[in-house]
């Protein structure tokens, strides 16, 4: 049986840690490298249902994509949300482990598998690519089978996406031909230019905020925008990441098992509106 020290090293070699922006805090959050792993639950968030779910199953680590403390912290007393989570995982003997900006530019990594979840087939290319490795970068380039109009194309990818409180917003003319798309998991503001300049027809991501997208669909016109929730955009890499680390592992002769969450953790879990709130 692994140990956590051993699935530590895995994950490292497909994400690696050096990849990750300054900012960022990645790897092994908290386990004891020399515990045993048996079980890993893949999910977004490490949040306290994400937690119950993985003591529930009697899993050994979490792999999640966000960081659990960003910004680092003096304190761990469960007096916070935070703190309570440190304590349920290490009173369970669960590890947690994350996979952030580095899993965000590998190859593949996060926006490979939001391409290949709305439809976009053949080669992938990085949006803005990485200055080291030009294979690896944020985003994903890709092309559809054959033109459908952006209204079909934003169909198929709320049909390929898990679904949300929110849905799909488009900006954008519905009946216009598209082929070309850019996606990019996460908050793609800063993509915005980037995606215009690569000469796509359609740019998917998420948390686009009003003032931005305004100003570049009146600016410019397009591509077309879709603007799609935070955590469907990033919940397509989990079984891809599972698969990698589980195929990676076997090749060592390590078996683990691996579960991917399907418990919602977007921030919204519903929609109404102002008459049915009265």
């Amino acid at each position: 049986m692994p140990t956590l020290a051993d699935i530590v090293q895995e994950l490292e070699s497909i994400y690696d840690p050096a990849w990750a922006e300054s900012w960022d805090a990645v790897g092994l959050v908290c386990g004891d490298p020399s515990a045993k792993v048996r079980k890993i639950l893949f999910a977004v968030d490490p949040v306290a249902v994400v937690a119950d779910e993985a003591v529930a199953w009697g899993a050994d680590l979490i792999v999640t994509h966000h960081p659990l403390y960003l910004r680092g912290t003096t304190s761990v007393a469960a007096t916070t949300f935070k703190g309570r989570l440190i304590h349920t995982l290490i009173k369970n003997d669960v590890g947690l482990f994350t996979a952030h900006t580095n899993a965000d530019v590998a190859d593949p990594g996060v926006s490979d598998a939001l391409a290949r979840s709305v439809g976009l087939t053949g080669p992938l290319v990085p949006l803005r690519p990485s200055s080291d490795d030009p294979r690896r970068g944020l985003g994903r380039v890709g092309t559809l089978p054959a033109p459908v109009s952006l209204g079909e194309f934003a169909r198929r990818a709320a049909d390929g996406l898990p679904a949300t409180a929110g849905g799909l917003r488009i900006a954008g003319d519905l009946d216009r031909q598209v082929q070309r798309i850019a996606v990019s998991g996460g908050a793609g503001d800063s993509l915005l230019d980037t995606a215009r300049a690569a000469g796509v027809d359609v740019f998917l991501t998420a948390d686009l905020r009003h003032h931005p997208a305004a100003e570049f669909m009146e600016t410019f016109g397009g591509p077309a925008l879709i603007d799609a929730a935070h955590w469907a955009t990033e919940w397509p890499w989990l079984t891809d990441a599972a698969r990698r680390l589980t195929s990676i592992s076997a090749t060592k002769g390590i078996t683990v098992e691996t579960r991917v969450s399907e418990t919602v953790t977007d921030a919204w879990n519903t929609t109404a509106k102002c008459e049915e709130l009265k």
